[in-house]
């Protein structure tokens, strides 16, 4: 478990490249038959990744939890970014995700294990997992059943469909929120106009990309922004007070995920574009 405390707007805008990838950046979250976590102070959100191959891979407590099992007092968010079908046991009951499938697992089971369905084509399972209160029941959604935007234009470059899975009208969790972001061809920016989420922290995973694009990630206070270079299956924290925005060599995808104190997909101030800086 690799361990990202909490930074102050006013210590971050004097980090350098080095500085920032090193705080913000998660560059290896998939690696053959590994789970990667990173827990983020921001909100206490954990975001990982799994690559099973040659055998089912287990989610178990890390000594940072001071817990009896993983989801002792956290729920969690699966989906599949790629690769062939995946398998997840969550208690022993079996669920199996295709491309952009999500799974739901509320507070209090015990067991969780992830595996490829053919190993030959392994599956990418991106997960985040929050703090709970509460146990809501396990659920799985396909990228279909999800409640679906279609915004932005060819014209602005940002022509997007944003599928919203966990959150306040869909799949329901504690705090967690998760949903995926799909760029239509020619469409290369994101979250533009930027707006800030005081109250909520989000994490993002840009994927579906080549191996030589890149999306330039926007982050910081608005009238401080900085930017950190981002490869195909990279994730960013973004803090509750910087934009996360983003604008690419070509289309890609992201997955959003957020954690915190409200539970709504609104709840966000709107940054004019006179105020960037």
């Amino acid at each position: 478990m690799d361990i990202r405390h909490s930074t102050n707007p006013a210590d971050a805008k004097h980090y350098d490249t080095a500085r920032l990838r090193q705080q913000y950046l998660i560059e290896k979250l998939f690696q053959a038959d590994e789970i990667k976590m990173v827990y983020a102070h921001d909100d206490r959100l954990i975001i990982g990744g799994a690559l099973p191959v040659n055998a089912a891979l287990t989610i178990e407590a890390a000594d940072v939890l001071k817990t009896d099992y993983f989801l002792e007092r956290r729920e969690i968010g699966f989906i599949h970014v790629g690769g062939g079908e995946a398998a997840i046991e969550a208690d022993g009951e079996r669920y199996a995700l295709g491309k952009l499938d999500t799974l739901y697992v509320g507070k209090g089971t015990r067991s969780l294990k992830l595996s490829s369905v053919n190993p030959s084509d392994p599956a990418k399972i991106y997960f985040t997992s929050a703090l709970a209160h509460t146990t809501y029941p396990t659920r799985k959604v396909s990228v279909q059943e999800a409640n679906t935007l279609n915004l932005g234009s060819l014209e602005s470059s940002n022509e997007r469909t944003i599928h919203q899975i966990i959150h306040e009208n869909g799949v329901q969790s504690c705090q967690l929120m998760l949903g995926v972001t799909l760029f239509k061809p020619g469409s290369v920016w994101n979250t533009m106009p930027a707006h800030l989420h005081d109250r909520r922290m989000e994490a993002y995973l840009y994927f579906d990309m080549n191996a030589d694009a890149r999306v330039f990630h926007f982050m910081g206070e608005p009238n401080e922004t900085r930017h950190i270079v981002i490869a195909n299956e990279q994730a960013v924290i973004s803090p509750s007070w910087s934009i996360h925005s983003g604008a690419g060599t070509s289309s890609y995808a992201f997955v959003w995920a957020m954690a915190g104190e409200n539970y709504t997909f609104k709840d966000m101030d709107v940054v004019e574009m006179d105020a960037l800086k």
